[in-house]
């Protein structure tokens, strides 16, 4: 599909806003902040007043002054350059804030220069045939709400490993300055959209674990993690919950893989990138195998489980492995289609 925006107009459009806004910074002589309760949701200092100052007066002027084919990328850019350039955030991995918090910062050129790049981009793409693409904003546990049945031939993802890495906080600055979250409230709304895979998003109400209540290995390893917390007389809690959200994650993926199967259509090939984690009390968790065996027991064909890569963990120093589960749908729903829990049709 050939690119909806001109690559020529995007940077005709945001040389209007860049001049419209530097007139504005120039200026105006307060600054500018986020309300009360977009505050409270980000990272204390993940950007300080004067860079957020400036960045809401660009965000303004995209807002007032984007041309409705040009909008979304333009705010793309101001994610992207918000983050990259702007930001006291850093991302090692997990993300946080640096300790030499940035007084200032060239808001509107490093948003332009990111623009700069994607137009660039746009003209490369003008060359390519059609590729139509859907975007769902939905929860993968319930994904044949979303798409029709019998419609998809791959999957090929990397979903959450169960370890400790909040994964909305990697996104919360740049959502709340679109306002995609605005209050705690909206975040825990997000997060219950999830798969349960550390304990930050997990919540009384949770169920997702019921599908695995049978699966020996996950059972014993939740066992092992709860065993060893009481060992090492830690209280937490978040690490009374360290058990339990391995339990949530794996029945939410088997729910995910269970609801699945209602899309495919029969030989589908599917990739899930997934890693080996010990962030639960360094108690492993082999993650690929047991996500095979689950899948294995919903239907599907494990073809393979292949290296992906190695990687150093930040805490043990060891190098873990991650791995790509290779799988096949058949077509074939097995006699028990809950083959992990008491769950029946």
């Amino acid at each position: 599909m050939a690119p909806t925006v001109n690559p020529d107009k995007l940077l005709s459009n945001a040389m209007q806003i860049v001049e419209r806004a530097n007139d504005v910074i120039a200026n105006e002589q307060t600054l500018r902040t986020l309300p009360a309760e977009s505050q409270k949701v980000i990272l204390k200092n993940s950007i300080s007043p004067l860079p957020l100052h400036k960045t809401l007066v660009l965000l303004e002027q995209i807002q007032t002054l984007a041309d409705s084919s040009c909008l979304n990328h333009l705010l793309l850019a101001l994610a992207s350059s918000v983050i990259t350039s702007v930001s006291n955030l850093k991302f090692r991995p997990e993300v946080c804030v640096s300790k030499k918090l940035k007084d200032d910062a060239a808001v509107v050129e490093a948003w332009f220069s990111v623009v700069n790049v994607m137009a660039e981009d746009l003209r490369k793409l003008q060359i390519c045939h059609s590729t139509p693409a859907i975007v769902q904003n939905a929860d993968s546990r319930n994904i044949s709400t979303s798409l029709m049945a019998n419609s998809l031939d791959a999957v090929i993802t990397s979903p959450p490993y169960p370890n400790e890495k909040d994964y909305t906080r990697t996104t919360r600055l740049e959502s709340v300055l679109l306002g995609f979250i605005q209050s705690k409230a909206e975040l825990r709304l997000l997060k219950e959209g999830l798969i349960r895979s550390n304990t930050r998003n997990v919540f009384k109400v949770d169920t997702d674990d019921i599908w695995v209540s049978k699966h020996l290995e996950i059972q014993q390893i939740a066992n092992e993690i709860e065993k060893r917390r009481i060992e090492l007389g830690k209280t937490s809690g978040f690490e009374r919950l360290y058990h339990r959200t391995v339990k949530l994650y794996f029945g939410g993926m088997a729910k995910h893989l269970a609801d699945l199967r209602y899309i495919l259509r029969p030989g589908a090939q599917l990739a899930y990138i997934v890693g080996d984690q010990k962030s639960f009390l360094q108690v492993m968790i082999r993650t690929g195998s047991i996500l095979a065996d689950i899948a294995q027991g919903l239907g599907y064909e494990v073809v393979g489980i292949d290296l992906f890569r190695t990687r150093l963990s930040t805490t043990t120093k060891e190098q873990m492995r991650e791995e790509v589960v290779l799988l096949r749908w058949s077509g074939k729903m097995p006699l028990n289609s809950y083959p992990f829990s008491d769950k029946v049709l």
